[in-house]
């Protein structure tokens, strides 16, 4: 296996009402922090990952600090087109690299992985 190629963490889950759209994106920190290159898919829901009030969200502030964490290594957001909110203004404040795709796109991100994570 090509250890230089990334593992993809696909994360849908809803962190609204989900405490797994967390536990992905604290994998996701995890595999990262361990000199692995990772590569985060958001789809539907789990766009609000990247919401500016984290208040609403089940895991709130762990959600905050695992994703200052990312930013901090420089993790891009790979997001769904049709998924990100058409009123950005609370959406993304961080100011995370976002790499909008389509579902081919994202087939091939992921295609590009060598393992990948569901959530």
């Amino acid at each position: 296996m090509d250890e230089s190629r990334p593992v993809a963490i696909l994360i849908s889950e809803d962190p609204h009402s989900s405490h797994r759209a967390n536990e992905a994106m604290r994998i996701a920190l995890g595999v990262a922090a361990g000199e692995n290159d990772v590569t985060i898919v958001l789809t539907g829901p789990a766009v609000h990952l990247l919401d500016a009030d984290t208040d609403d969200l089940v895991d709130g502030d762990d959600i905050a600090r695992h994703r200052g964490a990312l930013l901090k290594m420089g993790v891009p957001f790979h997001i769904e087109k049709s998924a990100i909110p058409a009123e950005r203004g609370a959406w993304n404040e961080e100011g995370h690299l976002v790499i909008p795709v389509s579902p081919d796109e994202m087939s091939e991100v992921i295609g590009r992985c060598r393992g990948f994570i569901v959530f």
